[in-house]
Order: structure tokens, then sequence, then C-alpha cells
């Protein structure tokens, strides 16, 4: 074998070997990645990020002020329910009832939160205002079923299953509204791409994403300084249609509302640095419905209500002042 020959195979070869090496290195990243987006168990690396945010001064503010809200509404009496979702996963809900109510709010909380976490804070104005309320468990956390979430791929699914539910058990002419945060607002959007949701007359999304392919892209590139490639992205979607039978670009709150007929409220802040207000645009823009867009200057995630609670509040009345008695079946 000529020399030339010999060293360019050998050439050949240390490059297929670091090629190979690299190929696992991305794997064993990428898996671990999925696993903290979607497994139930919260990694520690989780732990460890929730105490950094606790060393931000206005962050702490607003944690622990969310922490107390969190705990008032918890000790607050109401009916728990159980639903079986379609697949099978048992599902919690909290019925919060009112006297003389107007409205019934199906309000779905965050990835890694609550329901007392994310609505503690905003509870007793919805009370105030004439809602029955059901919190939702979003599966995956908490006390609801289910090894994984879904970022809205799966959730949409039962989000449908409550709004039947609220039909059948409690519902009757009231109108309902679908309310989520961050993830719970991506949830709500996307389940505004089902046909026929009985009695829903509006859907208030804060701070949700675009697409889970989009947020998951967003936050390797910006947040964990990763390049979200397509050889990533590819691993991504692989193992995730494993564990939840969707690929991270198989649904997207911008495809849902493409033909969506429910008016929308959306709610951003403009200091989010975990979900880029952009995408809200993104979601604003493609909506074909009725929308009204709701910018709060200097909030982060989550934080727009805690933030400027005047202006939230009056965008929440005038929505349903506006469309409590509408009827949509003719748009």
């Amino acid at each position: 074998m000529k020399k030339s020959t010999k060293n360019l195979l050998l050439g050949a070869g240390v490059i297929s070997s670091a090629v190979a090496a690299a190929g696992v290195v991305s794997y064993a990243l990428t898996k671990s990645l999925v696993e903290i987006a979607l497994d139930r168990k919260e990694p520690d690396i989780m732990a460890a990020s929730r105490q950094q945010l606790t060393r931000s001064p206005e962050m702490g503010d607003f944690l622990k002020l969310r922490i107390k809200a969190a705990a008032q509404l918890g000790r607050r009496p109401c009916e728990t329910y159980e639903l079986k979702a379609q697949d099978g996963t048992i599902l919690v809900g909290h019925w919060f009832a009112c006297e003389g109510a107007k409205r019934i709010v199906i309000a779905m909380h965050g990835w890694r939160s609550s329901w007392t976490r994310d609505f503690g804070l905003v509870a007793d104005f919805l009370h105030e205002n004439g809602c029955h309320v059901l919190f939702v468990e979003q599966r995956g956390q908490n006390n609801s079923g289910g090894d994984h979430m879904g970022f809205g791929l799966t959730e949409r699914y039962d989000c449908r299953d409550w709004i039947d539910w609220v039909n059948e058990q409690k519902g009757g002419t009231l109108p309902i509204y679908l309310y989520g945060i961050s993830m719970g607002a991506s949830t709500v959007l996307m389940t505004a791409g089902f046909p026929e949701l009985k009695n829903v007359h509006g859907i208030i999304a804060d701070c949700g994403y675009t697409s889970p392919h989009e947020i998951w892209k967003h936050v390797v590139n910006n947040n964990l300084h990763l390049n979200y490639n397509e050889w990533i992205s590819k691993i991504a979607d692989d193992i995730c249609r494993e564990k939840i039978q969707f690929g991270s670009r198989d649904y997207s709150c911008l495809v849902a509302l493409k033909n969506n007929k429910i008016p929308v409220l959306f709610i951003h802040g403009t200091d989010d640095d975990f979900v880029p207000i952009e995408m809200t645009y993104e979601n604003y823009k493609a909506c074909a419905a009725p929308k009204r867009l709701l910018v709060v200057p200097g909030a982060g995630h989550g934080m727009s209500y805690a933030i400027d609670r005047l202006r939230y509040e009056a965008a929440l009345l005038d929505f349903w002042k506006e469309f409590d008695a509408k009827d949509l079946s003719a748009q």
C-alpha cells in the first residue's frame, strides 16, 4: 500500500472516529435535554436553576409574592375531580364555584409549575368578577397522571376533554374561556385548532410560545448557548416521538390559529427571557379570529399580572364584556 494512501485511510479513520464520538455526545446531550423538557421527574439541575433565579432581587420579590398567593389559593375550599383522558391518563382538576357566575374559566398552568403557583395572584380577581374556575393539573405534573409532559402537543387533547367535561357536568349556557400561562398558553392556543369547541367564547394566552420546536431551539441557542442544529433537532424529535408519539414540529399554535374562529387575548411582557415576546407577535399575526394584544413593559416570564395589575385586569374585563354574549357561530 502506498504511504499516501495509507495516510489517507488513517486520516479518514480518525475523522470517522471523531464523527462517531461527536454523534454519541450529541445523542447523550440531546437525550438529557429532552428528558428535562418532557419527563415527570425534575432533574437536580432544575432545582439548582430555581435557586439561581432567586438571587435576582426583582425575581426574588416576585417569587415570594407568588409563593404567598399560591399558599392562600391552595387553602381555599374547592371540589376536586378526576377525568380519564382519551389515552387513559387520569387527570385532576379543582373546581372553584362562584355565586352568580357569568362565565367559566378553564385554567391551564405552565411547564414544571402548578395551578396554585401560576394562578394564585389572579385567583381572587377571577372569583370577584363572576368566574367559576376549573384549575387543571397538567399531565405529567403534580397530581395528574402520565410520565411525560407534551408542551401542548398532548395537553391540547386534555383541554378539549375538560371542555367536554365542563359542558356536561358544570356548564349549560355559560360562556367558557380557556386561560393559559406559558406552556398552558400554548396548550389553549393549540386547542383552538379543534373544530366546534362547544360554548368556548374566548382564549386568554399569557406568554405562550409558537411551537415546541421553536421554544426548544430558542432555549438551547439563547439560554444554554448551545447549537440547536438540524442534527440535534432530528435526534430530539426521534426521542420525543418515543415518549409522547409526537415530534416537536408535528403541530403548532401557528397552525391552530390559522383557521381559528375563537377570539384571543394575547398577553406578554417585554422582558421575558424565556419565551421571547416575538413569539406572541407571531401567534397574534397568525390568528384569524378577533384578537386583542396586551404588552406589559418590563415584565419577565409570567410576571405581567404582577407588574401591571390594573391594565391586565382591564384587558380581561373588556374581553369578557365584548365576547360573553357574542354569537360566535356566525363568524
